[in-house]
């Protein structure tokens, strides 16, 4: 594993462990060049995602870019790591168990945004302003309405 800091290839695991949800594996390493140390995350995939763009492109499916949307959405909110990487875990085993190959981008923004609804409704209406592509408060504003009639019932 090449050193984030000096580039150098090799590096020593110090020690390994099963992430909470057990869907990974957590190692922390120490470079051999300059003794740092950092955290790498070891995770089975099942098969190659692709996913396929509005616009015709087709690029590899990327948890990290899953997960850095879905941390945006819960910035500064009361949710804990944990469930933040249980739903990020999921959509990604949901992907990767469904028999597809090429899962339209459309499709994985409706599993975040059905994920986000359960955990958290500011979350929720954070990632969809985006994903909607909402061009004027009104939008926001009858989005926001329908979510409160949601959790009001």
């Amino acid at each position: 594993m090449r050193c984030p800091f000096c580039g150098h290839e090799d590096s020593q695991v110090k020690d390994s462990r099963p992430t909470e949800d057990g869907a990974a594996i957590r190692r922390r390493r120490q470079c051999e060049a300059c003794a740092a140390r950092f955290t790498t995350f070891e995770r089975i995939q099942l098969r190659d995602i692709w996913v396929a763009k509005s616009e015709g492109r087709r690029q590899a499916f990327d948890r990290d870019k899953l997960a850095r949307s879905i941390d945006i959405a819960c910035r500064k909110r009361p949710i804990e790591p944990a469930r933040i990487e249980k739903l990020i875990s999921g959509i990604q085993r949901q992907l990767e168990t469904s028999g597809d190959s090429e899962i339209p981008a459309r499709a994985i923004g409706e599993m975040v945004m059905e994920g986000l609804k359960g955990l958290d409704s500011v979350a929720y209406i954070r990632f969809a302003s985006v994903y909607k592509d909402f061009t004027d408060a009104k939008d926001f504003e009858d989005f926001a309405g329908s979510v409160k009639a949601v959790g009001g019932e």
